[in-house]
């Protein structure tokens, strides 16, 4: 469902950005400039199009009694096009099951774990829980998708130098818990507003 949609979006973003670009085109025509002038916009554009990052679908979650939070439509992310070593594609399930403590929490008085940073921060943990690719990976793709989000870049390092130094035991506790078989990602979620995710997750028939 999610790669259906990005090939869409991706069809859709190239039409869009044809039609917002065709007033500079029509414009540039207008004052008949020379061919090379023209050329350079056109280049000018595809290069700005092909290079940007995209955040894939809304975010829409659910609460548990306690901070925990579940992902009720897939989102995901996607590199620009034209990066030499492009970072990977990274696609959250529905149902996926996050704590959006990518922020370590000692961190948490001066940037709160359900910032503006909120949607990289799922895809991010999402990384660390599936462990698919390296750390290091998540946490770059974590910093771009702030950058994305039109995070302010002195805060978007903050919070990737933290999770540089301090993401490690997360890395390593997720880790542990997917041995013990605990599983993040529900096909059912509870109507009892009452209902912790400690309670929930024990019960085998919720998961996917």
């Amino acid at each position: 469902m999610i790669t259906f949609r990005r090939q869409v979006l991706t069809q859709s973003v190239s039409l869009l950005s044809l039609i917002g670009a065709l007033p500079a085109v029509l414009s540039a025509c207008a004052t008949n400039p020379p061919t090379s002038d023209i050329s350079a916009l056109r280049d000018r554009w595809m290069e700005d199009w092909m290079s940007a990052r995209t955040l894939v679908g809304p975010l829409h979650m659910a609460r548990f009694a306690d901070p925990m939070y579940v992902v009720l439509d897939p989102i995901g992310w996607r590199p620009g096009q034209s990066e030499v070593d492009p970072l990977p594609v990274v696609e959250v399930p529905r149902g996926f099951v996050t704590d959006l403590a990518s922020i370590p929490r000692v961190f948490w008085s001066l940037l709160r774990p359900d910032g503006a940073y909120t949607y990289p921060a799922i895809i991010h943990d999402y990384m660390y829980w599936t462990q698919v690719h390296e750390r290091q990976v998540a946490d770059d793709v974590f910093l771009a998708g702030m950058r994305d989000m039109n995070i302010d870049e002195s805060t978007c390092k903050a919070i990737h130098f933290a999770v540089r130094q301090f993401g490690q035991s997360a890395w390593n506790n997720n880790r542990q818990l997917k041995r013990s078989g605990e599983r993040r990602i529900l096909k059912r979620l509870p109507s009892d507003p009452t209902v912790r995710w400690d309670q929930w997750r024990l019960m085998s028939d919720v998961f996917v």
